[in-house]
């Protein structure tokens, strides 16, 4: 572990026309590291996760990314290109519906082919060679380069946008629901992808779920909220195993419909 987080949250609140959305969260997330945030509907866990990924400005609060060159910065004080720059090379943002991450019109090798592009890449043979790698790695066929993403399953669709979204080998990806809306079957192979390219990039992520299977598999720590505040935060076995907040104890007992 080194001596600086790749991430460091204080502080956010953000507020609706009087409503708290989320109430001054704080943490530090870790090179290699994976948080998951969970709660109910409306307690704040995808609100966090819009401020964090600079979607939504929050009220108070800094977001310090530990960046390649000038090391650590206020994200929400950088301007509009550097922010549009960091969301193309070291961060990711991977969406509970992929069709609010890929480009339904375009190829699904090309939807890879864009992010290459985005950070410089203009060989277009040397494009497609890893497009067509990266689509193998999400189990997805190299014959099927060509077709529309509108053609794929939502599980595959899924493992398009996680290729589009890793091929650039981002250093922090964000992860809402990323196995919403799919069948049991399909979740549990995603989850199993997602957890071999997490090991096999290092990568540090932030997943919002509103399924504890999900965090158990993918999480070190996680953190609980209701109603905008943080009840419980703690490595994710302990949280699960030894819930000391009573919030936290009905959700793992299933009492609470998440």
């Amino acid at each position: 572990m080194t001596e600086t987080p790749l991430l460091k949250v204080e502080g956010i609140t953000k507020t609706y026309a009087g409503r708290i959305g989320c109430k001054d969260v704080s943490f530090d997330l870790w090179p290699g590291e994976v948080m998951g945030i969970v709660g109910e509907s409306g307690s704040g866990k995808s609100t966090l996760l819009s401020c964090l990924a600079g979607h939504l400005a929050p009220d108070t609060g800094r977001v310090v990314f530990d960046t390649r060159a000038e090391g650590p910065r206020d994200v929400l004080a950088m301007s509009e290109p550097e922010r549009r720059m960091l969301a193309r090379t070291d961060w990711a943002f991977v969406h509970q519906n992929p069709r609010d991450g890929l480009r339904m019109g375009v190829s699904a090798g090309g939807n890879v082919g864009e992010r290459l592009m985005a950070v410089g890449a203009r060989h277009y043979g040397n494009i497609r060679a890893e497009a067509i790698d990266w689509l193998g790695r999400v189990e997805i066929a190299a014959d099927r380069v060509d077709d529309r993403p509108r053609q794929f399953s939502g599980g595959m669709q899924q493992r398009l946008q996680i290729a589009r979204n890793l091929v650039t080998g981002p250093r922090l990806v964000f992860m809402d629901e990323p196995t919403g809306g799919l069948d049991v079957s399909v979740q549990a192979r995603l989850l199993d992808l997602l957890r071999g390219l997490v090991r096999e990039m290092g990568l540090s992520a932030v997943i919002v779920t509103h399924d504890l299977a999900v965090v158990r598999l993918l999480a070190d720590r996680l953190m609980v909220m209701k109603g905008g505040d943080v009840v419980e935060q703690g490595l994710t076995d302990q949280v699960l195993d030894d819930p000391q907040h009573a919030y936290t104890q009905l959700l793992v007992s299933s009492v609470l419909q998440v």
